[in-house]
This record gives C-alpha cells, sequence and structure tokens, in this order.
C-alpha cells in the first residue's frame, strides 16, 4: 500500500507551493546538476522536473527547448508515486509509456531514470530525470547517484526557500515576494488568471519606536504579520518589504475580493492594542491593485499600489485606496 503522503496530492501541492520556485526563471545551481547528470550518466537529455497540478515544468533542462509538458505526457508523475528511482530500460516495452507522446514523438525517449524530489516532510514534488533516446539498463550505482544527486537540488530548494524568509516575521523577505509577484505575472499573462497585489504600512510606527524602544516596535511588527498571515489562503503570498511595509498577493481573486480581504486585515489590525501601559492602538494603511495586461513587471506593479499607499497614508491614513483612485488624484 503506497504511502499516505505518496497519494496526498493536497499536501504536496502546499509542498511544491511553499518554495514558491514555479515559473522562476532558470538558476545556475540547478543547471549545474543537470549539467552533472548529463556527463555522469552520458544521455543527452537531463532535467530537474516539478510536477504541478495539470502539467511537469522544469526548473532546469538540459538537452531540449522546452520549459513544460502536460502532466499527462510525464514520466516524473509516476516517479513521484514511490521513494526509489524509477529506471525504464525500454519506453517502448513498458504499457505506461508505450503511447505516450514524448516517445512515439519529439524527442523519441526510449530509456528514462528519475530519482524523486522529497521534500523534509516526505513530499515528493518532482524529480531529477536522465533521459536517452535509445534503450539501456541503468545499474545500481548509476541509479545511487542520480539520488543523491536529486537530495542536492531539494537542498538548494530549501535554502533558497530560507533565505528568502524574513527572520522576525517568518514572511517572505523582499525577494521572495518580488519573485511571487513576477510568477503571478506570468501566470496571468497565460491564463488570464486574476489576481490582487496590495501594500500596507503601519501607521505611525517611527513614533512607536522613538516613544516605545526597538523591542516593542518588533512586537507590533510581528503581531501585524500574524494577524494578515491569518486571513491569507495556502496560495496567497505575504511578504515584509521592508520596515513596517508589507506586501500581500492575493491569487484567484478580483479588486472587489482584494479590496473585502484588505479591508478585513485593516479592520482587524485597528483592535490591536500595543503591548505597552498606555493602550494605544495600532493601524495601517492599505494601496489596492487588481492584475492587467499592462503590467510589465513586479516592479512597474509595486510602484503604481505605493502611490495608492502614498495616498492612503495622506489622506488620513488607516484605510484602503485602489491604485487607479489614487492615480486620478494624483494627476
Amino acid at each position: 500500500m503506497l504511502e499516505a503522503k505518496l497519494t496526498d496530492e493536497q499536501g504536496r501541492m502546499a509542498a511544491l507551493e511553499r518554495y514558491a520556485v514555479l515559473d522562476t526563471p532558470p538558476a545556475e545551481p540547478f543547471d549545474r546538476i543537470t549539467s552533472l547528470v548529463k556527463s555522469i550518466f552520458k544521455v543527452p537529455i537531463a532535467a530537474v522536473s516539478l510536477v504541478d497540478r495539470e502539467r511537469q515544468w522544469f526548473k532546469a533542462m538540459d538537452g531540449l527547448a522546452v520549459r513544460e509538458t502536460p502532466r499527462s505526457a510525464s514520466f516524473c508523475a509516476h516517479t513521484i508515486m514511490d521513494r526509489t528511482v524509477l529506471a525504464i530500460p525500454d519506453a517502448t516495452a513498458d504499457h505506461r509509456f508505450t503511447g505516450n507522446p514524448l516517445v512515439v514523438g519529439e524527442p523519441f525517449i526510449r530509456s528514462y531514470a528519475g530519482a524523486p524530489l522529497s521534500t523534509p516532510d516526505g513530499y515528493n514534488v518532482g524529480a531529477l530525470c536522465a533521459i536517452d533516446t535509445v534503450p539501456r539498463n541503468f545499474d545500481e550505482s548509476q541509479l545511487g547517484i542520480l539520488s543523491s544527486l536529486a537530495s542536492l537540488v531539494v537542498d538548494e530548494l530549501e535554502l533558497r526557500r530560507i533565505a528568502e524568509t524574513d527572520h522576525l516575521t517568518g514572511a517572505m523577505s523582499r525577494r521572495g515576494f518580488v519573485t511571487a509577484v513576477e510568477t503571478e505575472i506570468e501566470r496571468h499573462r497565460r491564463g488570464n488568471r486574476g489576481s490582487v497585489l496590495v501594500l500596507l504600512d503601519i501607521d505611525h510606527f517611527k513614533s512607536i519606536n522613538d516613544e516605545y524602544g526597538h523591542p516593542a516596535g518588533d512586537k507590533v511588527i510581528r503581531v501585524v504579520s500574524s494577524v494578515c498571515m491569518g486571513h491569507l489562503r495556502s496560495n496567497d503570498a505575504f511578504g515584509r518589504l521592508g520596515g513596517e511595509e508589507f506586501g500581500i498577493l492575493l491569487t484567484e481573486t478580483d479588486e472587489a475580493g482584494g479590496r473585502a480581504a484588505a479591508e478585513r486585515m485593516r479592520e482587524r489590525i485597528a483592535e490591536i492594542v500595543m503591548p505597552v501601559a498606555d493602550g494605544r492602538r495600532v493601524t495601517a494603511s492599505f494601496g489596492i491593485s487588481a492584475v492587467r495586461a499592462d503590467i510589465g513587471n513586479a516592479a512597474a506593479w509595486i510602484a503604481e499600489v505605493d502611490k495608492a499607499l502614498y495616498l492612503a497614508k495622506r489622506s488620513g491614513r488607516n484605510r484602503c485606496v485602489i491604485a487607479d483612485k489614487a492615480l486620478k488624484s494624483l494627476l
């Protein structure tokens, strides 16, 4: 019987999404590993494949000019269903792959070895694979090497996740959040997915630090972060952009939904009482913008929302402002 985590697709996807790696640009550490696989195994194709809901997406690919294929055509979708390396000596003789479009058509895969990319909590999010266009047997030594290299891929994913986390709040770092925003813009281009970007800034934060000290300011930042993260879904993103400013990326929603979510967070933050004796309350100001086809990149989108945040501050604080209204007001 398969382990529970091997059939827990919801948990597996949550583990994959925590890395915030899908649709990100190529990165040298992963490219080096696929280059090593090609060299060690003497194969024409090597890849780091991440298995998404309906596709496999390649964080690194050496030997083919593709970034993704349907999951239904993926050898790696079979690899993630086990803990051991999957070896296919001849795909044309294996009933699972005889009609596979990647076998009967380009690149005419004949043999495959894939080591699962298993996260520290036990979910297989993809595979490191060696692919050949001729039948071949992979020996135990080769499969062991492939498994070790797959562990290096997961280590790199983990290091990137840690580096992109703010130590004080547990939120994404600015770098990690900007990467998530870029990814969402690309997903919108591909599938016209709705999403909303929100920036928030804690009101009068400098005076909090000046009057009560930085430890009190840190407590306020942690509590505000906790409130915001408590209102988010698993596919949303929350990042600390610097000091007392935060970013929220709400996926699969429109402007009205984004405004409603921001208002809920604003109201909840306004209920926070400062962890000091005088009972001072905390408030925050919000800027909001829905994704559009003419938004070129993360920097442009963030700059647009920042204008709305500026207007929220200028017009009295503790409020939410939509970006298009802010732009009209500033003209």
